[in-house]
């Protein structure tokens, strides 16, 4: 499963491509399709980006709610607002321009490692969002406690 880290700040082209940074195309190689998955964040203005496989994830998460109920139909509005961008010979993507219109991305775009997941930003909106989100940690003491770690080095007996 492909891993994002860091923080890449990339110029848009008068087309909406965008170069998808180098360590981001990296991570998503192994699977089958060259490209990513988008869809918007409820939170903020910006989207989120993953690989095929965290987007099956996603899709079958929702088929685990319950069918018809609001919570399923308000949820999979994430995978009806989903795009498949394909990258191009250069490592660039397509921002489709309901992406361009809900983030206010015009000239650069900010792609931002949130592990499994990436996010496009514009630059200046997460600037102002980040300063947020590390006062509020701050402020409430937050912590992370880590997943133990899983050997996969032991075999079958």
């Amino acid at each position: 499963m492909a891993l994002f880290v860091g923080r890449y700040v990339n110029r848009i082209d008068k087309k909406g491509r965008v170069s998808v940074p180098k360590p981001f195309r990296e991570a998503l190689a192994s699977q089958s399709f060259s490209g990513l998955y988008t869809y918007p964040l409820f939170k903020f203005n910006a989207f989120e980006a993953c690989d095929e496989e965290f987007m099956t994830r996603l899709s079958d998460s929702l088929e685990d709610l319950p069918m018809f109920s609001d919570e399923q139909d308000d949820l999979s509005v994430i995978l009806e607002s989903a795009h498949r961008l394909p990258f191009d010979p250069e490592g660039r993507i397509a921002l489709p321009k309901d992406v361009l219109k809900t983030t206010g991305i015009a000239g650069q775009a900010l792609f931002v490692g949130r592990g499994r997941r990436f996010q496009i930003w514009e630059p200046k909106s997460y600037d102002a969002n980040r300063g947020e989100a590390f006062d509020r940690a701050k402020a409430r003491g937050a912590t992370l406690q880590l997943r133990p770690r899983v050997d996969t080095d032991k075999g079958e007996d």
